[in-house]
């Protein structure tokens, strides 16, 4: 197998994470998505749902489950990334309707977890 750097891979589980949600009806809107606060994986839309997407992979789980490098301090990031992201397109973050979803991938991408509005605001 060839050898990537962590951005090749991080490139790679992100289209994985993609293609998967994609599958599943959702429409894509943007991809790494970043600015001050932080960045965000994927942004998508489910029907009327604006859905920031968080992309976690893990080679195995002997040191647990890829969803848990989600940390209270990345949540922060996320969440006002999303905010920045939502204003910069005129939408406001108290009409618009969206929520955080976290992809969780291991085994090479043969094993995906999707977790819906897995972060919560407040």
């Amino acid at each position: 197998m060839a050898h990537f750097n962590q951005r090749e891979i991080g490139a790679r589980y992100e289209q994985a994470a993609a293609t998967f949600l994609l599958e599943r009806g959702l429409q894509l809107i943007s991809q790494n998505f970043s600015c001050r606060a932080g960045e965000i994986d994927l942004i998508m839309r489910d029907q009327q749902t604006t859905v920031f997407v968080e992309v976690k992979y893990r080679k195995n789980r002997h040191f647990g489950h890829a969803a848990e490098a989600v940390t209270p301090t990345k949540t922060k990031k996320l969440i006002q990334t999303a905010q920045f992201w939502l204003l910069k397109q005129g939408l406001s973050p108290y009409d618009t309707d969206f929520r955080f979803d976290v992809i969780a991938i291991h085994q090479d991408g043969h094993d995906i977890d999707w977790f819906q509005n897995a972060i919560t605001q407040g």
